[in-house]
């Protein structure tokens, strides 16, 4: 049973990635969240279950994040408040691995919003926090790491990405981190681990092919017969074939 719940495990892995736009650069001085989009992996595969809404502030962005977005006050001004989608949002992210680009930064917001609320913080109620750009800068140390600059390294298109959107945003990441972590198979795999693996007993051996032996035709063997006698005669011996022949 052990087993099968790890296999389960492996075999029902739950990744979203999420991303979010905001007022401003801090939570602290009175910016909120004004977007939030989801993409949803399971095993490593992109499911069409995603989860995007439009916030109501109720107050304005400023004026270089305005740019950045494009989401005004009047768009805004019918869209929900976060006490509205709160509960949702919970629902769908619950015990997920949660992937974001500059994690630290989206956390802070929504750890805001949940204080507001007397909601405990974000990572409470997720799985795991996973940052890719930690995660780049380990893999490439020196380089830009931002989303774009990935995008391009791995050569996701991102043409159509005139203004940031937190749900385009989160696809563009899904893509690249996908790229990032091509070699973790071990996500998709269906593995079982000996129980006895962690007090040291070894996995049951996996089974190798069946190894084919083609031997030497008759004329064959005259021939590299041949072959070794001139080799004796250069080295006024026995040629060194002869003694790996004799092994």
């Amino acid at each position: 049973m052990h087993r099968t719940n790890q296999r389960l495990h492996i075999l029902n892995m739950r990744q979203i990635v999420l991303d979010t736009e905001t007022t401003g650069l801090n939570p602290r001085s009175g910016d909120r969240i004004i977007e939030i989009g989801c993409v949803e992996l399971v095993n490593r595969r992109l499911t069409g279950n995603n989860f995007h809404v439009y916030i109501n502030p109720e107050r304005d962005s400023e004026e270089g994040a305005l740019a950045v977005h494009g989401l005004t006050t009047e768009f805004l001004s019918d869209k929900p408040k976060f006490v509205e989608i709160a509960d949702e949002l919970r629902d769908y992210v619950g015990g997920a691995e949660i992937i974001i680009h500059n994690a630290p930064f989206d956390v802070g917001f929504l750890d805001a919003e949940f204080r507001r609320l007397s909601i405990p913080c974000f990572a409470e109620q997720v799985g795991k926090i996973t940052d890719t750009l930690v995660q780049a800068k380990e893999m490439h140390p020196g380089k830009r790491n931002s989303l774009d600059a990935l995008c391009d390294r791995y050569g996701v298109s991102n043409a159509h990405r005139a203004l940031h959107g937190a749900l385009l945003d989160a696809e563009l990441l899904a893509e690249v981190y996908l790229a990032m972590t091509r070699g973790q198979n071990s996500l998709t795999i269906d593995l079982e681990v000996d129980d006895d693996a962690s007090s040291g007993g070894k996995a049951d051996a996996m089974p190798l092919p069946e190894i084919i032996v083609l031997t030497a035709a008759a004329d064959e063997l005259v021939e590299h017969e041949v072959i070794l006698k001139s080799l004796d005669k250069e080295v006024r011996g026995s040629c060194i074939w002869r003694a790996v022949a004799a092994n």
